[in-house]
């Protein structure tokens, strides 16, 4: 294949569990890379440049703010990444990269805005992860990240320590969700007063994939050409196909829906970063179930970056015919 045609892509291990109650998350970026993820990329013949994991310090005495836990711990976390994210989007390579859990997306969307100012969203996820730090129940902040995000939450997000590197880089109308179906009350108040888009799985139910994808894509992208940042939890799935995650949630996206979102996505020429987050190998409930896990989210990935359900075509001269 000619340099010119080729395609570039960096992967950035993020393994990070802090946004969230739950251990083992944080063993997501090694399980997708043990499966085969860099061989497979070069088999659809990427120049992948692999940059390792990212280091994360744990902050001691990181008191709660608020209700808000871990906040300095995760905050640190999140502008490492996105300065990771950054670096291989200057270097002009679309951007993979292995969660750890959502709370990071604070750091991808941010470090692939500051190269891209004018980026877009899809996040494929059960959950609106905009709580902010005043409506969260929990207080994870794997539950916030898109409100750190959005313009128009500035006036209602308080100082959490550790994000004052954090600028809004996102306006309501710039992201478009996909798979929702446990939304908290506070979130659904945002969502409806700002105005942004949604497919909630009834949405998805009636309207059916395709056409979800279809305005989707015209929504963000009909008018103006601009980089897409997809953003995947693996819990949007359906835990039929992705049981090893930490909030799984029942009556998600099929395993299809979910390749063919991300066959769209690679489809338009346009996706510039990816996410895969919230694959926790330590909450499957046997071994079959995280490794079906893990599977779905490398097929997830790969699809993004082009892999065709259709496969190789097989030359019809190899076809064996009757004996």
């Amino acid at each position: 294949m000619s340099d010119k045609a080729k395609k570039y892509v960096g992967i950035v291990g993020a393994p990070f569990s802090k946004g969230q109650p739950k251990g083992g998350v944080e063993d997501g970026p090694k399980s997708l890379r043990s499966a085969g993820l860099i061989e497979k990329l070069k088999e659809l013949e990427y120049d992948v440049k692999d940059y390792g994991d990212l280091q994360f310090a744990d902050i001691p005495q990181d008191e709660s703010f608020q209700n808000v836990k871990n906040p300095r711990t995760v905050g640190q976390a999140t502008e490492k990444l996105a300065n990771a994210v950054s670096e291989v989007k200057k270097s002009k390579r679309m951007c993979l990269v292995l969660g750890g859990d959502h709370s990071l997306a604070v750091g991808t969307i941010t470090g692939h805005a500051k190269v891209h100012p004018d980026l877009c969203v899809v996040w494929v996820d059960a959950h609106a992860d905009i709580n902010t730090p005043l409506t969260s129940p929990s207080g994870n902040l794997h539950g916030q990240p898109v409100s750190f995000l959005i313009k128009e939450l500035k006036s209602k997000m308080p100082d959490v320590p550790g994000f004052s590197w954090v600028k809004p880089c996102l306006s309501a109308k710039d992201i478009v969700y996909i798979g929702l179906r446990d939304v908290d009350p506070g979130e659904h108040c945002i969502l409806k007063t700002l105005g942004i888009k949604y497919y909630s799985m009834s949405d998805v139910d009636s309207l059916k994939i395709d056409k979800v994808m279809e305005e989707t894509l015209e929504y963000l992208v009909g008018k103006k050409k601009r980089p897409i940042h997809l953003s995947f939890d693996i819990d949007g799935l359906d835990p039929s196909v992705a049981p090893a995650t930490g909030t799984p949630v029942h009556g998600g996206l099929t395993y299809r829906e979910g390749m063919y979102i991300t066959e769209q996505l690679y489809k338009t020429g346009l996706l510039s970063a990816v996410d895969m987050m919230e694959v926790n190998p330590s909450r499957g409930e046997t071994q079959k179930d995280v490794q079906q896990t893990i599977n779905t989210a490398l097929n997830m990935i790969l699809s993004s970056f082009g892999k065709a359900r259709e496969g190789y075509h097989t030359p019809t001269s190899s076809i064996p015919g009757p004996n």
